[in-house]
């Protein structure tokens, strides 16, 4: 009982600590088609008084979900490489998801136990500026994706990039991390990358160089485990690794024939003098195959099933049998033997013949005592038990 107050104080403690203090809503604006990266840091979750700094490797960790669903939406991701590490949430909106949406971050303070929430209210439009026709994705192998989605990283890789393109504005379209699009887990090596997907739009054409890295024949080199075909100069290296033989061009100015709009018609068929359909399906009786498909193998399994008979009852020797096939001597022998064992066991189970003397106990006639017959010394081992 004492020990039972004694506990008391801290459970109260423990149960004060795990308050959840509610965080103002956040207004954030994305755009359809286009990157949305929201970091989350310990600093906007703690709440700390203004004169007091926020500790240096506060462990947090955080849980995100879609107001009134167990998960976040198909288009937003999250990752965070550890609790001492910021999280982020990230993704490119469709335009499925053009409107209102309420994200609920639930932040975990590991150090006190402390629970803390924040809405983030995400309104989803249509992007302004013109439009980005000509995409290009890279697979960064030199990068983990959470070190590509601070701005100044992808200011970099974009700067960079410039140097490959026509002249005009770049922007980021998506990040996507390699491990979300079948790529492994590294091993724990130096300098080893999960490696993350960057897709990038411009309105302007692209480059000489850019086409000939994804064409064709520069496929065709990176099967046979040539390098590919890159007649510029990598401005990228040595910040970015990128893997030149996994660069996909997309260029949507030009429309698709599948894209046409399909006018409906009438539902009648135009004459096609090739095409001559039957007038009429003849009436077909399926009795035989159906006989036929039943009772063939229902035959051959029977005439299986006595042939199988015949071989394991009708084919057996026999005692008879095979006492015929052997020689008389053999057969003479084989009874002598075994009328001779016979014998012996019993003559052996009816024998009255007294015992041993050795095996009887010794008689003093003086003294009337008895004593246990004589011991082979030999027998007798060197060491004895001391029990």
């Amino acid at each position: 009982m004492a020990a039972a107050l004694l506990c008391l104080p801290v459970l109260l403690g423990f149960l004060a600590g795990l308050g959840e203090t509610e965080a103002q809503e956040i207004t954030l604006q994305a755009s359809v088609g286009r990157i949305f990266v929201y970091r989350l840091n310990p600093d906007t979750f703690l709440q700390l008084p203004e004169h007091v700094a926020v500790p240096p490797g506060v462990p947090v960790t955080y849980h995100a979900h879609l107001q009134g669903h167990p998960d976040l939406p198909r288009w937003l991701r999250y990752t965070q490489r550890s609790p001492r590490h910021p999280g982020f949430l990230y993704g490119a909106p469709t335009p499925e998801d053009r409107g209102r949406q309420v994200i609920e971050v639930t932040a975990y303070n590991r150090g006190s136990f402390d629970t803390i929430r924040q809405r983030l209210l995400l309104l989803i439009e249509d992007p302004e500026g013109p439009l980005l026709p000509y995409q290009a994705e890279f697979l960064v192998r030199s990068h983990d994706v959470e070190e590509v989605l601070p701005s100044q990283p992808a200011s970099r890789f974009l700067n960079a990039l410039g140097g490959l393109w026509q002249p005009g504005e770049l922007q980021l379209l998506n990040i996507t991390s390699a491990l979300d699009r079948g790529g492994r887990v590294p091993l724990p090596i130096e300098g080893r990358k999960e490696g993350v997907y960057i897709k990038v739009g411009s309105a302007s054409p692209f480059s000489t160089c850019l086409k000939m890295v994804a064409s064709p024949d520069s496929h065709a080199r990176c099967a046979q485990g040539q390098p590919p075909l890159l007649s510029c100069y990598d401005t990228l290296a040595p910040h970015f690794r990128v893997d030149w033989c996994n660069v996909s061009l997309v260029d949507k100015s030009v429309p698709e024939p599948g894209d046409e709009v399909a006018t409906p018609g009438d539902g009648i068929l135009e004459h096609d003098p090739f095409f001559c359909p039957p007038t009429e399906a003849p009436d077909r009786d399926f009795l035989t195959d159906a006989l036929v498909t039943l009772l063939v193998p229902l035959l051959v399994g029977l005439l299986l099933a006595a042939l199988l008979a015949y071989v394991m009852c009708c084919r057996r020797e026999g005692r008879r049998k095979r006492d015929l096939a052997t020689s008389d001597l053999q057969m003479f022998h084989h009874c002598t033997i075994r009328g001779n064992t016979e014998e012996l066991r019993q003559m052996a189970a009816s024998r009255e013949v007294p015992r041993p003397l050795s095996t009887l106990p010794m008689f003093n006639v003086r003294t009337g005592e008895r004593h246990p017959p004589r011991v082979d010394l030999a027998q007798v081992p060197l060491i004895l038990d001391q029990h």
